[in-house]
């Protein structure tokens, strides 16, 4: 069995599901160790989190990933037992095999190789790994990221080993994410009786003009990098299940995902003033969970687009689509951020897995990158 399909399976077989890290990081803290990294556990609440370096000052080079997983779902509807990995028509099944086990594998045995073949090498590697990115995304990356602020954590460079690619591995790259922001609406009404409608306030009544406002609003054109921005109703709760009680309140979930034409300032300014042009009662708690980031040609790029050629054969469509990753909370350190990862077309699936041709490729993909970045001092 090779070393890096040996590694992700040990971590598929390890339940860790959001936060839980189920001992994947004690685990990849003592390779590194042995390799000369030194490791750091930072634990926030019931998230663990992973810094191992190598080497001083900078350049600074870091590796990003996540060592929690979604749920299963229900085992019984998978092929082979989740938690179990399983070799099967040349892939390797098990929840994680994409996301991102098999890249959190691959970054660990790279660094741990290049450290040791290059000892003396320029600059910082590092690797960065937290449990809590499919779930709250609190006291993980975000909350890592407000300790780094605190020391003047200096951050280069910062390849994320999210399931990037399309069809085969390499043929696209993430260089930038939308923001995404969130706004939980309170509509405030008057209970009555609906023979009465005289002496209530229908809440649903008040907020479907403006709801209609802005779902058919053109927040922005967009620009050569990003797509227009995107206003989405989630939820929507009232009433109390009666048919003749006109409801008190009304709750309700919106979200926008937006490119840099637009700010989240701007945004919660425009649907605000949307309200009150409608006479809505209403309080709204926002949540930004991250600012769009893009990341144009630089250093980075040309090394992982050069990696990509050298062991996939292809030039990978550089794309700033899909949701949000952990890169967000790199970004605004000035880091240029680059996501390159397996195919991402079973993640969060039933039998959810990860071609062995493209796994086995991923350490010396990783493995190109540093020693584009770094491997001359």
């Amino acid at each position: 069995m090779s070393a890096i399909l040996e590694l992700t399976s040990d971590l598929i077989r390890r339940v860790s599901v959001t936060p839980d890290d189920a001992g994947c990081q004690s685990v990849i803290a003592q390779r590194l160790s042995h390799a000369g990294f030194s490791t750091e556990h930072l634990r926030y609440g019931d998230v663990d989190n992973l810094w191992a370096t190598h080497g001083e000052a900078g350049p600074v080079l870091v590796f990003l990933g996540h060592t929690d997983v979604v749920p299963s779902g229900p085992a019984d509807a998978w092929r082979s037992p989740p938690f179990e990995p399983t070799i099967r028509d040349g892939r390797l099944y098990g929840r994680g095999a994409a996301d991102m086990k098999s890249g959190v594998a691959a970054m660990t045995i790279a660094l741990e190789e290049f450290a040791r073949a290059k000892p003396a090498h320029a600059g910082t590697l590092a690797l960065l790994l937290t449990s809590d990115e499919e779930g709250a995304a609190k006291n993980g990356v975000r909350r890592v990221a407000e300790e780094f602020r605190r020391r003047d954590q200096r951050i280069d460079w910062c390849v994320v080993g999210e399931p990037s690619s399309r069809e085969r591995l390499g043929d696209l790259i993430r260089v930038g994410r939308r923001g995404s922001l969130t706004g939980r609406l309170h509509v405030r009404g008057v209970q009555g009786h609906v023979a009465y409608p005289d002496r209530a306030r229908n809440p649903i009544h008040a907020i479907a003009p403006a709801f209609a406002e802005l779902a058919a609003e053109r927040w922005d054109d967009g620009d050569d990098s990003f797509p227009p921005t995107s206003f989405q109703i989630s939820n929507i709760q009232s009433g109390t299940g009666a048919d003749n009680v006109i409801p008190g309140e009304l709750h309700a979930i919106f979200n926008f995902r937006y490119g840099t034409a637009s700010t989240a300032g701007s945004l919660r300014e425009r649907v605000e003033a949307t309200l009150r042009r409608h006479a809505v009662d209403f309080e709204i708690d926002w949540w930004l969970s991250g600012e769009p980031f893009l990341t144009r040609e630089g250093r980075l790029r040309e090394a992982v687009v050069a990696a990509i050629g050298e062991h996939c054969g292809t030039t990978p469509e550089a794309s700033t689509g899909g949701g949000t990753s952990d890169g967000r909370f790199i970004a605004p350190f000035g880091a240029e951020v680059v996501e390159l990862g397996p195919v991402n077309a079973s993640i969060h699936k039933i039998d959810e897995s990860v071609a062995l041709d493209e796994l086995e490729r991923l350490p010396a993909l990783y493995m190109a990158i540093c020693e584009s970045l770094l491997g001359i001092r």
